[in-house]
């Protein structure tokens, strides 16, 4: 039985961001098995798409300084968390990406 999957093309406008979350690995303290539901979501995703950029009152546009495929670091309650193909996503703004992370 093949499956097929629809990819969605989602382009963000202006400067905005799409970001999936990195998931982190199962937690154990103390030999108890912590379940999903008590875990803090992670802060650190992967930069899926961005937008062309911020533009000022005379239309000059800025690109953004993060771009598609980067590592961020973000807070906790930034951005808006949507569903694309099943798949859950965050959009937010560039201004609340707090770092690029490099390995």
């Amino acid at each position: 039985m093949a499956s097929t999957s629809v990819a969605t093309t989602f382009i963000p406008l202006h400067d905005r961001i799409l970001v999936r979350r990195l998931e982190e690995g199962e937690t154990v303290r103390g030999g108890i098995i912590i379940p999903d539901s008590a875990k803090e979501k992670p802060q650190e995703g992967e930069v899926i798409s961005v937008g062309k950029g911020k533009s000022n009152d005379e239309g000059k546009v800025f690109p953004l300084d993060v771009k598609a495929g980067d590592k961020i670091l973000f807070g906790k309650y930034s951005g808006t968390e949507i569903k694309l193909d099943g798949q859950e996503f965050l959009i937010m703004r560039e201004e609340e990406v707090l770092g690029i992370v490099k390995k």
